[in-house]
């Protein structure tokens, strides 16, 4: 019985060990020069000058979630684009459907402002 998950255990050996293997090749090869400025917690370089807890803007994450929503939407078009001849019509229609209601949802979020910058 344990030998149907021997599979499942090598995988994970060779996964581990080629982890560990890039770890120890990167850490020979790449340069290590450490200075105040590459150590500091910001990727800015600089210390911050404000309390973290400051209030802030949402609208970038507004804008992103939308941008993660309508890219996945259309992500499902390869697929559909694919198998298009096999599907026939139905498939087709109902894959209009769908574009309309994702036109729909982009026209609203467009008319209520939410991809303005400013």
């Amino acid at each position: 019985m344990l030998e149907q998950y021997f599979p499942i255990l090598l995988f994970i050996a060779v996964g581990l060990a080629l982890g560990a293997v890039m770890l120890v090749v990167g850490s020979l090869v790449a340069p290590s020069k450490p200075d105040p400025s590459k150590l500091s917690p910001y990727e800015c370089g600089f210390e911050a000058f404000e309390d973290a807890r400051m209030k802030f803007d949402v609208r970038y994450y507004l804008v992103a979630i939308l941008f993660i929503l309508f890219d996945l939407e259309i992500a499902f078009l390869f697929p559909w684009a694919v198998v298009l001849p096999d599907i026939g019509t139905a498939g087709f229609v109902a894959m209009m459907v769908f574009l309309a209601i994702l036109v729909v949802g982009f026209v609203y979020e467009w008319k209520k402002g939410a991809l303005d910058w400013e």
